[in-house]
């Protein structure tokens, strides 16, 4: 008997510590993730829609909608208040002991976005031990690992923020940085975007923001899918994109806070770049006041020819 509860002892110290070491790496494999599950402490938050959730997820996992982290139509980067994102987190089960694991559908590199948002959401409240699946729910299924309807039941937490300003960039604190020599600006969107050849909706004007350096979202996935590239391969990337001296401080930024959400995750948790901020609002709140120094902006006549095309092609 001794030497059975002995064994059982060392398993259950094996099986901690193994959760412990994943708390702290930001992104896991479907592998590394399935023997967490029987942890109290790991939280594993799916953020699809709810008609996905409820037709298979990751057993134990909890339904938060990647829409209920954004804000409102006009500006859906903007951060939700933070007494609704407090009692969501609650409502969760998640505190500041947990180790939350976000998992979205895994489509695509696009569709990494939404994760990367609500990790950085979740760490700007002040949680510390924050994981994203490499590769979603798509990955974990590709592996052959199971998934149920059950929904779990939640005690809520009590959770307090502390939010992390130093990952947030204001519009005002944007505004100062523009061409500041110890300040990197960088625009995550694809190429047209950024050239002022294509345009959000929520975006006022084409262009970017005056002094913006361009690294696509897209660069940090094995090509065709939402598989995260190997840190290494990842530095390399950050190397090649972003050559010279790491800057004192670097902001991303796209049209939304969406995309700009998978670089501030690349570079500061993957590559390990300090001081790295995100832009919630982006170019959706930035591009209102044409007083903000903008470039790649056309011309007002191509604006509107461009806009005759769109409405005629």
């Amino acid at each position: 008997m001794k030497i059975l509860s002995a064994f059982l002892g060392g398993a259950a110290l094996t099986v901690a510590a193994a959760s412990s070491a994943w708390a702290g790496q930001p992104l896991l494999t479907p592998a590394e993730l399935s023997p967490l599950l029987t942890q109290a402490t790991v939280r594993v938050i799916d953020i699809r829609p709810a008609d996905a959730y409820a037709s298979g997820h990751i057993p134990g996992a909890v339904s938060a909608p990647y829409a209920q982290w954004r804000g409102p139509a006009d500006n859906p980067g903007q951060l939700p208040p933070l007494d609704r994102l407090t009692q969501q987190v609650r409502a969760l089960g998640v505190d500041t002991g947990t180790h939350a694991v976000v998992v979205s559908s895994g489509a695509d590199s696009t569709d990494f976005g939404a994760s990367a948002r609500v990790y950085w959401t979740l760490k700007y409240l002040g949680l510390k031990d924050l994981s994203i699946l490499n590769g979603g729910v798509k990955a974990w299924a590709d592996a052959g690992l199971a998934q149920d309807k059950a929904v779990p039941a939640v005690t809520a937490s009590s959770f307090q923020a502390h939010p992390d300003d130093s990952i947030l960039a204001t519009t005002d604190q944007v505004a100062a940085q523009v061409g500041q020599p110890g300040t990197r600006l960088v625009d995550a969107r694809p190429l047209d975007f950024y050239l002022g050849k294509t345009k959000a909706p929520t975006a006022q004007v084409p262009g970017t923001i005056q002094g913006a350096v361009n690294v696509e979202n897209g660069r940090w996935f094995k090509p065709g899918t939402s598989i995260f590239v190997p840190p290494e391969q990842a530095r390399k990337i950050a190397a090649e994109l972003l050559p010279g001296e790491q800057a004192a401080e670097t902001i991303s930024f796209c049209n939304t806070g969406h995309w700009a959400a998978t670089d501030w995750f690349a570079l500061s948790e993957v590559v390990g770049v300090k001081n790295v901020r995100l832009y919630p609002e982006s170019l959706a709140e930035w591009s209102q006041d044409p007083s903000r120094p903008m470039q790649n902006v056309p011309s007002r006549g191509t604006q509107i020819l461009d806009k005759v095309k769109g409405l005629f092609g």
